[in-house]
């Protein structure tokens, strides 16, 4: 996921993402494992910059405590904490002992001075490597507009970059994760280039049996990349080469809805049980949308044979979770989407 607001997780709805950490990644039986939060401060250093197309930026980062790093993989969010244009970070205590929560630190950097503050943001780790001490982060690159493209555009190995991320030594793990198909064999994925380092994430840990689409729209046709995978999602790549934002991606998803259409109308003319989410109004309709809300919704599926899982620009997923949800008759519990950025408004 690239560059997007800066998002405390309470602000958000919070659902348990509780995984075992394999019996190799954990820390001795003597050690208190409570000492560890689930989330921690890593400083590290860039051993690597790859230009993977015109649009996307690899940057590798080492640091000998990345071998801590949880590898729970998938979407998993991180937050990235850029240097100021001093090249220097303010301090707010994230490597206090103990390490201060998500609340104490967000705190402490809201309240600096804003020349003193510096840029953070929200970013899915592309790869997760315990054993060599690394993780790739993908960035979207688009000149020096925003700090995040600007950074990118210029790192170099040997530069400094903070970023918070789960600990596997913690004894749970909660909340940065949003993949949740349940027991769904049948999925949908469609998002922007923000969204493209999440879904080839998603779809290389995805286990054979796994079929679907996934649409996944870039500035244009030279930034399709390579996605290794087992399952049997088929990958579309949509370059705008010049159109707006959105159009082509919404056209995919609007046909993908109309073929799947029929199927939907032939469950419900079965009585097959309609599965709606608490509280949401029936016969497909949605709630009116906030314009200040932070768009995001995880699905919690139950015995659905689809999923589904936007992102990207909120105006264009809104729009993508209607055809859906209104269009067809999936179910909200079928469908996560998150709005990882808003047109026309600077990120925070």
């Amino acid at each position: 996921m690239s560059a997007q607001p800066v998002d405390v997780a309470e602000e958000r709805p919070a659902r348990p993402q509780i995984r075992a950490v394999p019996d190799a990644e954990k820390p001795a039986a003597d050690v208190d494992v409570r000492e560890f939060p689930p989330t921690r401060a890593f400083r590290t250093t860039v051993t690597a910059v790859l230009a993977l197309s015109p649009h996307f930026t690899r940057v590798t980062l080492s640091a000998d405590d990345l071998r801590h790093f949880h590898p729970g993989g998938l979407d998993q969010r991180i937050k990235v904490f850029l240097p100021r244009e001093d090249g220097e970070y303010p301090e707010i205590g994230l490597f206090a002992d103990p390490a201060p929560s998500i609340m104490e630190w967000y705190h402490r950097w809201r309240d600096l001075d804003e020349a003193e503050r510096n840029p953070i943001r929200t970013y899915t780790v592309r790869a997760i490597r315990p054993e060599q001490a690394e993780i790739d982060i993908d960035f979207v690159v688009h000149g020096t507009e925003g700090p995040a493209s600007a950074w990118a555009s210029t790192v170099c190995p040997g530069d400094e970059l903070i970023v918070i991320g789960p600990d596997a030594r913690a004894e749970e793990h909660g909340g940065g994760i949003e993949w949740n198909p349940g027991t769904a064999r049948d999925v949908l994925l469609a998002g922007d280039e923000t969204a493209v380092p999440a879904m080839c994430a998603i779809l290389e840990s995805l286990p054979e049996g796994i079929t679907g689409e996934a649409y996944l729209e870039v500035p244009s046709s030279a930034d399709a990349l390579d996605v290794e995978t087992r399952c049997g999602v088929t990958i579309h790549w949509i370059g705008r080469d010049g159109a707006p934002l959105g159009e082509k991606l919404t056209a995919a998803v609007s046909d993908w809805a109309r073929r799947r259409a029929e199927i939907f109308a032939e469950r419900q003319a079965a009585c097959e049980p309609a599965r709606t989410a608490v509280g949401a109004p029936e016969g497909g309709e949605l709630p009116e949308v906030d314009e200040d809300a932070v768009l995001w919704e995880v699905a919690e599926p139950d015995g659905f044979r689809e999923y589904a899982w936007l992102a990207g620009e909120a105006g264009v997923i809104t729009t993508l979770r209607r055809h859906l949800v209104k269009g067809i008759g999936m179910s909200r519990k079928q469908v996560s989407f998150m709005g990882y950025w808003k047109r026309g408004r600077a990120s925070a």
